[in-house]
């Protein structure tokens, strides 16, 4: 059985769990926190030496790292990753975007606010994270005005990357209100059949 140690309020690691769920697949998740120097141990930085989660450990003991690389391993063959080609190379563009100019301002900012609770002692990174966040929903938005999905495939593993942390981006100070075209996505992603939600911090 596939294992993947992941923290549940970790948008990352909901893409794995959400495209395993989405395809099939029974997994074992073994629940790792990394704000309590969980990912910074002997054991698990023996699995990933650069203790971060998720990590997925497949059948035969391979580890696969990267949140992204993990979504086109397990989508390939199935619909939500195209064939070779061009097709794919526009979803690809898309995760990299996610991993690169999203995910480092809207993810961090949710972390310091809503589960640090130091928004104080990081001011000025958040400052930051809220106007390279807002850009990215603005790239986002620029797009999902006027299409329903990320590329021309349909609900690829491009969606599922930017849907993680986008639609709880309000815990970390982001207004989707704004971004009526990112809202609407939002909603017709979570109501596809199979696909879960973040919970909400308490």
């Amino acid at each position: 059985m596939i294992t993947v140690y992941g923290m549940a309020i970790s948008g990352n690691c909901w893409k794995v769990a959400a495209i395993l769920q989405l395809t099939g697949r029974t997994f074992a998740w073994i629940e790792t926190d990394s704000n309590s120097g969980a990912t910074r141990t002997p054991e698990f930085l023996a699995l990933n030496p650069n203790g971060k989660v998720p990590i997925a450990v497949l059948e035969d003991g391979a580890v696969i790292t990267e949140s992204g690389a993990m979504l086109a391993h397990f989508a390939e063959g199935t619909p939500w990753l195209p064939a070779p080609g061009l097709a794919r190379t526009r979803v690809f563009e898309w995760l990299f975007f996610e991993q690169y100019s999203h995910e480092p301002y809207i993810a961090v900012a949710r972390n310091i606010i809503t589960y640090l609770k130091q928004a104080d002692r990081f001011a000025e990174r958040l400052t930051q994270c809220r106007e390279r966040g807002a850009q990215a929903l603005a790239v986002m938005e620029r797009r999902l005005a006027a299409h329903d999905w990320l590329t021309d495939a349909g609900p690829t593993i491009a969606d599922l990357a930017l849907f993680a942390y986008t639609h709880v981006a309000d815990e970390g100070g982001f207004r989707l209100a704004d971004y009526p075209g990112v809202a609407a996505w939002v909603a017709r992603l979570a109501a596809l059949p199979g696909v879960t939600t973040l919970p909400r911090a308490a």
